[in-house]
């Protein structure tokens, strides 16, 4: 299970970057450094940025997610700190 979950992080890692990159920031970006607005020429000018910004959004929280569910998952659940015995 600990597997499967780093592999869909890593996937969402991945595609948070992409996303990321994509945008259009005040000073250019990739987006207008590789062939114009790409992105603006699939969706329309004013769809293109709020989908882009939707993904953007959406992959962070579930990266966000992801982390916290695997963590638990590795830990076993529990949340207790392990007290340490004296040395003897």
């Amino acid at each position: 299970m600990v597997n499967f979950l780093t592999i869909v992080i890593a996937i969402n890692c991945i595609l948070l970057m992409g996303v990321v990159l994509i945008q259009n920031p005040k000073g250019g970006g990739v987006d207008s450094t590789f062939g114009g607005n790409t992105a603006n020429q699939l969706f329309g000018a004013s769809k293109s940025t709020d989908l882009i910004e939707k993904l953007t959004w959406g992959l962070a929280a579930s990266l966000f997610v992801l982390c916290i569910i695997t963590a638990i998952i590795v830990s076993g659940g529990t949340t207790e700190i392990p007290l340490q015995s004296a040395p003897q």
